[in-house]
């Protein structure tokens, strides 16, 4: 596998076939995509929602009415759906909660090695929160890591996909009780496979040119 035709192949799927679904050793791999994810000092700050079933599709094509009609078939049409969101806030209890994770993971060699991971945390974490205060903003980032490890991890997998920002945030954050959570849906994903009808298949990908967008020093 070379991961850069990968990238060079992938694109993004504007029509799915709905009789084609995802095989569930497939949809487990994404899930491991989605878990492993980076995400800045192994914050996590993040919770996925996956709809495989039509009545799990349905409730996320909600946000897709009105305004954002045109992505409402990608929903519907895919074999699952991925609906990625972002921590509304961090606090205390969930940095806690991430350390003792890492300890149970076999992470630390030491108390001077936890107390040293929890102090550098901490620091970026704070320093977000209370100073730059864009927490939700920087957490939202670690979030989009999350959606381009998902994107490419599914052309490693030949599965197709299509993200989507056209969505009404207030009405999947409703429909899925994010606000309660402690989330805030950030981008959705569509995975499938692409339809005979797909107009964006036939077409070559178009990129500025590496002398445009590269530095070397």
């Amino acid at each position: 596998m070379n991961i850069a035709d990968l990238a060079q192949t992938r694109y993004t799927t504007k029509a799915f076939d709905p009789s084609r679904q995802l095989t569930a050793e497939q949809v487990a791999q994404i899930e491991t995509l989605l878990r492993f994810s980076p995400s800045s000092t192994n914050s996590q700050p993040w919770h996925f929602f996956i709809a495989g079933t039509p009545e799990g599709k349905a409730r996320v094509a909600k946000a897709t009415s009105g305004a954002y009609a045109f992505n409402e078939a990608k929903v519907l049409n895919a074999s699952h759906v991925v609906v990625l969101c972002s921590r509304a806030s961090i606090d205390e209890g969930y940095l806690e909660t991430l350390l003792q994770q890492e300890e149970a993971d076999g992470r630390f060699a030491n108390a001077e090695a936890r107390a040293g991971q929890h102090r550098g945390r901490s620091h970026f974490v704070n320093m977000h929160r209370f100073e730059l205060r864009d927490a939700h903003h920087w957490m939202e980032k670690q979030v989009y890591l999350a959606a381009g490890t998902l994107l490419l991890g599914a052309a490693a997998l030949q599965i197709d996909a299509c993200p989507i920002e056209g969505f009404d945030q207030k009405v999947l954050d409703e429909e899925l009780g994010l606000r309660a959570m402690g989330y805030t849906s950030a981008v959705i994903v569509a995975l499938g496979y692409r339809s005979n009808s797909d107009f964006n298949a036939q077409l070559p990908k178009s990129r500025l040119p590496a002398e445009r967008v590269i530095s070397r020093i």
